[in-house]
């Protein structure tokens, strides 16, 4: 469990610079470069992802609860929506960018609570109430930012909204069909 909590310290910890320490982080810039907080900033986050990954499957399987199964199509759904939020953050010009403001936070958001409905177990809960915990701590942030700076989100087009939806619903099911059982071992479908 160590190991999972080393790692969600160092990849949420590089993520919260903006909440947490905007002045250094923005003297780091100024000093060193873009490009050099870039690179730190990856490599760091990478680390704490190679961390995360191998803490998780070396956790113990303590259960706290065990989830009804009621929940799956709910928690299925759920990251349906988490696919098409992330997809909207780097597809310009949709209107939910334009709603939303940071739909990757809030994609976040929506993945780690999906996970929490059908996880009960002490690792799951540290992993992904981690992520909830970071990703509402970052939007409440990030809008405030907004407010501060005076950012205003182009409107979104309807083509570039259904482009959003259309490639996180793709995502999705390719995702939850193949790649989640290839790399975590469970079919989120099955």
């Amino acid at each position: 469990m160590l190991i999972l909590i080393l790692g969600l310290v160092l990849f949420i910890g590089v993520h919260s610079a903006r909440i947490v320490a905007e002045g250094p982080r923005q003297r780091f810039i100024e000093q060193r470069g873009a490009n050099a907080w870039k690179g730190l900033y990856s490599i760091a986050s990478l680390l704490g992802l190679v961390l995360i990954v191998i803490g998780y499957g070396r956790a113990p399987e303590v259960h706290l609860w065990v989830p009804p199964g009621v929940l799956r199509p709910i928690a299925w759904l759920l990251i349906a929506v988490a696919f098409v939020l992330v997809v909207a953050a780097y597809v310009p010009g949709n209107h939910l960018k334009a709603r939303i403001g940071h739909p990757m936070v809030v994609g976040v958001k929506v993945w780690a609570f999906a996970h929490l409905l059908v996880n009960g177990t002490l690792a799951a809960l540290v992993l992904f109430g981690a992520f909830l915990i970071w990703a509402v701590a970052d939007f409440i942030a990030s809008r405030k930012r907004d407010r501060r700076e005076g950012v205003e989100y182009a409107a979104g087009t309807t083509g570039a909204t259904l482009i959003s939806v259309g490639i996180g619903l793709v995502g999705w099911v390719v995702f939850g069909m193949w790649l989640h059982k290839a790399l975590f071992g469970v079919s989120p479908f099955g």
